[in-house]
């Protein structure tokens, strides 16, 4: 009998990836949920794989999730809203999707005895200083809590962190790209900032890894390497076969931005287990027992300066440029 995966918000940028990657590698049927009926018949086109099931629906709605659950094996649960700015005026619309429909999407998995449920989710999460970062952080711990609490079932329960996914929709390549193309400056905000870099197809992997886990209550990290955005806009025009002189405009941070990202806090890394090309934080077991939390601690706890792209492997411009002809 053949598996089954969902894969929630699966008409995105990842969704696209893991389900072609799925179709391609494996004899699995898979479903995807999501609620925007133009781009789900643009995908239905597309692939014309009778494999392939469509459901129209939300991850508010726990009446459209049960029905794409039935029968399910394995969930990647994807969908999520994600523009930063959009998060600051309007965040208890992420509060709804991000963290009630996380909570919404695992009920329903545990309910139809799913095996694993990978929920997605990104380096804006450590050290959040952005309602969107907040409210991925808040998912974080929405799924790790019920692992944690319901031990006793067979549903396990999974996090990745994804850093900046290149090409992915929405970010920041593709606006590069059109400034590029039409003539127009590239804005980018602090020459020295920097971001991690990730394939579409390494988001995969990151996800397959979880999957293979046979643990709950984690959270797994890909080692990723990163640049800085004035490598990336330089690397991008010569891709692109723009003048090298190609203006470059520097606005400054914005609102809610960071100098660089994290993919694991101090403290999370003093705990990780390193597992080759992956990071694996493993479920923290302590209970509600109050005198764990004020008179016992960790006295050879090491601190350290965390995971973020300021300290990580950094790509030469040369390298950049190599990944991104290999991707446009």
């Amino acid at each position: 009998m053949s598996l089954t995966y969902l894969v929630t918000g699966g008409t995105g940028s990842f969704g696209q990836v893991v389900v072609e990657h799925l179709l391609r590698t494996t004899e699995a049927n898979v479903r995807i949920l999501s609620r925007d009926e133009a781009k789900q018949d643009l995908m239905r086109t597309n692939l014309g794989n009778e494999r392939v099931q469509f459901f129209l629906g939300d991850v508010r709605d726990a009446a459209s999730i049960a029905r794409a659950m039935a029968s399910v094996d394995y969930v990647f649960h994807a969908a999520a809203l994600k523009q930063v700015p959009a998060a600051e005026f309007f965040p208890l619309e992420f509060v709804k999707t991000n963290v009630l429909g996380t909570q919404f999407v695992i009920e329903a998995a545990v309910a139809a005895g799913v095996r694993k449920v990978v929920c997605l989710s990104t380096d804006k999460a450590v050290y959040p200083i952005n309602a969107m970062g907040i409210s991925k952080a808040m998912m974080e711990k929405v799924a790790l809590s019920y692992a944690r609490s319901h031990l006793g079932i067979d549903t396990q329960i999974s996090v990745t962190r994804y850093g900046n996914v290149l090409l992915s929709r929405g970010s920041v390549v593709p606006r590069f790209i059109e400034q590029i193309k039409n003539g127009r400056p590239i804005t980018i905000t602090e020459p020295t900032m920097t971001r991690f870099m990730m394939r579409l197809s390494e988001s995969v992997d990151l996800v397959e890894k979880a999957l293979e886990s046979n643990s709950t209550g984690d959270i797994f990290i890909m080692k990723s390497r990163s640049a800085t955005v004035m490598d990336l806009s330089k690397a991008l025009i010569s891709v692109l076969g723009a003048p090298a002189d190609h203006p470059i405009q520097i606005m400054g941070p914005r609102h809610g931005e960071k100098l660089y990202e994290s993919l694991l806090s101090s403290e999370e890394l003093a705990v990780a287990e390193d597992i080759g090309n992956y990071f694996r934080i493993p479920m923290d077991e302590r209970d509600l027992n109050y005198e764990q939390y004020f008179d016992v601690g960790e006295p050879n706890f090491d601190y350290t300066d965390g995971y973020h792209s300021h300290n990580a492997s950094r790509m030469s411009p040369e390298e950049l440029t190599e990944t991104l002809a290999s991707l446009l």
